[in-house]
C-alpha cells in the first residue's frame, strides 16, 4: 500500500472507531462511514467490501497488536502463562474503547469469534502445562471458551482488576 492508501484507509478505521464510540455497529450504515471518513463510495470498496470486513480488518488490527509476533515466539520467550495472559489483558485494557463499542451489539459475536481464533492458536501451545485427563479438543475449547468470558467479565466490571490479578484469577480456577 501507497502512503495515500494508508492514509485513507487509517481515516477510515479512525471513522468507524468515532461511530462506533457513538453508535450500535447494526446502526451504521457504510454511508455514516463514508460522510465520518470524508472518502468516496468506491475508495471506501477499494479497501473494504463490506462493513463487516472493515470490521474484520478492525478485529485484526486489534489481535494482531495484542498477538504481535509469531505465536511461537510466546513459547521460546520463556515466560510463564500467568504472564502472557496478562500481556494480552493489558492489550485489551488499552483497546477497550474500541472493544466495549464493537461488543455492545450484533458485532460482538463477530468479534468474539476471531479472538476464539487468536486464542485457539495461543492456547494450543500451553496444553501440556494442565495436567489433566481429559481430551486435547475438550481442554482446549473450555481453555479459550473460560478466559473469553473472563475477558467479557473484566470489561463488564469497567476494568477494575488489574490484568495481572485477572490472569491470576483465571488460571485459579482453571487449577494452576
Amino acid at each position: 500500500m501507497d502512503r495515500r492508501q494508508r492514509k485513507t484507509r487509517a481515516a477510515i478505521f479512525t471513522a468507524f472507531r468515532s461511530l462506533l464510540s457513538r453508535k450500535r455497529y447494526e446502526q451504521i450504515t457504510v454511508q455514516d462511514i463514508l460522510d465520518e471518513a470524508d472518502v468516496g463510495r468506491s475508495t471506501f470498496y477499494a479497501h473494504f467490501e463490506t462493513k463487516d470486513m472493515l470490521l474484520e480488518a478492525m478485529c485484526n488490527e486489534i489481535f494482531d497488536h495484542i498477538f504481535e509476533g509469531s505465536l511461537c515466539d510466546y513459547r521460546e520467550h520463556g515466560d510463564n502463562l500467568e504472564s502472557k495472559l496478562s500481556h494480552i489483558l493489558w492489550h485489551l485494557y488499552q483497546q477497550q474503547a474500541d472493544i466495549l463499542a464493537v461488543l455492545s451489539g450484533e458485532s460482538s459475536a463477530l468479534f468474539l469469534s476471531y479472538f476464539r481464533q487468536r486464542l485457539d492458536a495461543f492456547f494450543s501451545l500451553y496444553l501440556e502445562d494442565f495436567s489433566l485427563d481429559v481430551p486435547r479438543d475438550y481442554l482446549l475449547h473450555h481453555l479459550v471458551g473460560s478466559f473469553t468470558e473472563t475477558v467479557r467479565w473484566s470489561l463488564k466490571n469497567g476494568m477494575k482488576t488489574s490484568p495481572e490479578e485477572t490472569a491470576r484469577y483465571f488460571l485459579q480456577v482453571m487449577g494452576k
